[in-house]
């Protein structure tokens, strides 16, 4: 059975060398590459994967709503976070949003083979730095509350608002962006201010990088 492989990562390079490595395995087809979670969203819908390769930290959608969204409308597809980060907020919101393994990106690359095979067939797959993390947080007794802060104060559109904000996109671009007029985001932009008692796009953007929605590299 060939498993088809979509790969999303806003490095060209790291895409370049993940289509590489992976087309050198007999029973993996990359059948697409997106280079940001919103571009990961549609392409899934297009191209149907079995498995999705995704980065975290991507601009214009993170990997996490990525996630979200792909396993929304598209149970059957299952979805690995291939980064550079273990800390436990991008761990524990890539697991929460619906992902399936966990990786870093300095993993050899039979391990990202192997554990694209296991997941095609419906199991889990984390590196072991990535499971020592899990194992931690169940041992201190972390709570859902505390690691879902931002998914359970804002909305979904509100999130994808935050991070573009943070990012930089002015109003105007980012209504054209999400095919909404300007008063439906300046609303959301109210409201997001409102619910996390913030008061200035400084304090939105420290927020949104502070809480892993953007990493403004």
């Amino acid at each position: 059975m060939t498993i088809r492989v979509l790969i999303a990562d806003d490095h060209k390079i790291m895409l370049a060398g993940l289509r590489s490595l992976l087309e050198k395995q007999s029973d993996l087809e990359v059948v697409g590459e997106a280079e940001n979670g919103r571009k990961a969203v549609q392409m899934a819908h297009e191209k149907k994967p079995d498995v999705v390769v995704m980065d975290v930290s991507m601009p214009d959608l993170n990997g996490i709503e990525a996630t979200i969204q792909i396993r929304e409308s598209l149970p059957e597809t299952r979805v690995i976070a291939l980064s550079m980060h273990s800390d436990k907020r991008f761990v524990m919101g890539m697991l929460r949003a619906g992902a399936v393994g966990y990786l870093l990106k300095d993993c050899a690359s039979q391990e990202l083979a192997n554990a694209i095979a296991q997941v095609a067939v419906g199991k889990k797959y984390l590196s072991p730095e990535i499971t020592g993390v899990v194992i931690d947080d169940f041992l201190k007794g972390g709570t859902p509350e505390e690691d879902e802060a931002v998914a359970s104060v804002l909305s979904a559109r509100e999130r994808e608002v935050l991070q573009l904000i943070a990012e930089g996109w002015s109003t105007k671009q980012i209504a054209s962006h999400l095919y909404v007029s300007i008063k439906t985001i300046e609303t959301h932009r109210r409201q997001i201010m409102k619910k996390l008692d913030l008061h200035s796009i400084a304090d939105l953007t420290k927020y949104a990088i502070r809480e892993g929605l953007t990493s403004v590299e």
